[in-house]
């Protein structure tokens, strides 16, 4: 079974909180705010998979792809906030979407099935003044034989479609660092396996992916999971 997600498909904010952005609506439309490209790329992988969801709100209200006790939780705009309007925050978009996601992963565990969850993300080409050295990252647990096998697989389906992809494990970001993939993995360690996908956004122009790159992760993912 393939479980399509993706944490930062949009900026968003909630009505009742966009006073916190009034004056940052720059910060909004950027990388911090979201993803670029990813839910455009979520969207035309989507027919692959046997369950999807995406949380159409901006990370900097809440990150989702955070566990509760991360101190990156909530972002500078809103960790000043009551602990009751956080709360509810969480209540109201944390807990709904993660809880549903892994529900639906249970419920295929407990069905007999294998899930495959692809955790779709894009990266900014450059961070802090130094230039990312790769147009797609895999980020898996190195521990586990079926997401190592997995990831070497799509690698080199990728490359089959498109030779001149450079294509990195465990980049620019590790596997195993704190996120909703590493979360179910401790959550469900038996029949469970995930990986981030992370494009470059070099890939992404107006908020949409390349239309080459789409079709080549489409073929490589369609073909892995044969």
């Amino acid at each position: 079974m393939l479980i399509l997600s993706c944490e930062h498909a949009s900026n968003e904010i909630p009505k009742k909180y966009q006073y916190l952005f009034s004056q940052n609506r720059d910060i909004l439309n950027s990388h911090r705010g979201y993803d670029p490209g990813a839910k455009d790329l979520f969207e035309y992988l989507k027919v692959l998979g046997d369950f999807y969801s995406n949380l159409n709100i901006s990370r900097l209200l809440v990150e989702v792809n955070r566990s509760i006790p991360h101190p990156h939780l909530f972002s500078e705009f809103t960790k000043g906030l009551p602990s009751v309007e956080k709360n509810k925050i969480i209540a109201s978009w944390y807990k709904p979407y993660r809880a549903e996601v892994e529900d639906r992963i249970n419920k295929f565990i407990d069905k007999g099935e294998k899930v495959m969850h692809l955790s779709v993300h894009t990266f900014t080409p450059i961070l802090n003044g130094e230039t990312r050295n790769a147009d797609i990252g895999l980020l898996y647990d190195p521990s586990s034989k079926v997401e190592k096998v997995f990831c070497k697989d799509l690698r080199s389906n990728l490359k089959e479609a498109n030779p001149d992809l450079k294509i990195r494990f465990n980049y620019p970001y590790l596997g195993k660092a704190d996120g909703f993939t590493s979360y179910l993995r401790k959550k469900l360690p038996e029949d469970y396996a995930g990986i981030e996908l992370e494009i470059n956004q070099s890939f992404v122009k107006h908020n949409r992916m390349n239309e080459n790159l789409k079709e080549a992760v489409f073929n490589a993912l369609q073909k892995t999971l044969k």
